[in-house]
């Protein structure tokens, strides 16, 4: 014969719901929690253009979770980036010899739409 406890119901019975509701509220990963050593690695990443996907696998976290935690270093990385790039190439775009001829044309081609091959414009 089964032993019952006070309320009625055996010991197996009670361990197994014990141990089973147990299990229901841990399912899933933690919640990931960012540090500043992980924000700063997001942003140097995403500045040199790592892909996104990349990113998450380094830091074990998916793509929505990277985005939802790290958004403002994704956008940052770039923009710090491309500022440090553009004020070289107007560094370089000041000088007075053939590279910075090219910087020029480079700088007029990407940022104003110029093009050597376009007609041109009517006065």
């Amino acid at each position: 014969m089964r032993k019952k406890t006070a309320g009625g119901v055996s010991r197996g019975q009670h361990y197994f719901s014990t141990v089973m509701g147990n299990l229901t509220r841990r399912m899933g990963r933690p919640a990931h929690e960012p540090s500043a050593m992980t924000q700063r690695f997001v942003e140097a990443m995403a500045g040199a253009g790592v892909p996104q996907s990349e990113i998450a696998a380094v830091l074990a976290v998916t793509v929505p979770t990277l985005r939802k935690h790290y958004r403002h270093e994704l956008q940052c990385g770039a923009t710090v980036v491309e500022a440090r790039l553009v004020g070289q190439l107007m560094r370089v775009a000041s000088g007075s010899d053939g590279t910075a001829l090219k910087a020029i044309m480079f700088t007029l081609q990407c940022r104003f739409g110029w093009s050597r091959y376009a007609p041109p414009p009517r006065g």
